[in-house]
């Protein structure tokens, strides 16, 4: 099953690349460039996602964005 999840990048006052990923609380990783850091980050939510289920948490929700007109 694919998934999508929204990651939040910066960097930090060393220069590394931080990347998180807030649907997954203390899912976290870093690079030396931003394109490093983002394939950091998917390993990490993989991870996270394997420990959450050992642990009998559910997976995150899925988000959807709806546009309403007025």
């Amino acid at each position: 099953m694919e998934r999508t999840f929204d990651v939040e990048l910066w960097q930090d006052e060393s220069g590394a690349w931080v990347v998180e990923c807030p649907d997954l609380p203390g899912c976290i990783s870093q690079g030396e460039t931003q394109e490093e850091a983002l394939e950091m980050i998917e390993d990490a939510i993989k991870a996270c996602l394997i420990v959450r289920r050992e642990q009998g948490f559910p997976d995150p929700a899925i988000k959807r964005q709806v546009t309403l007109v007025a």
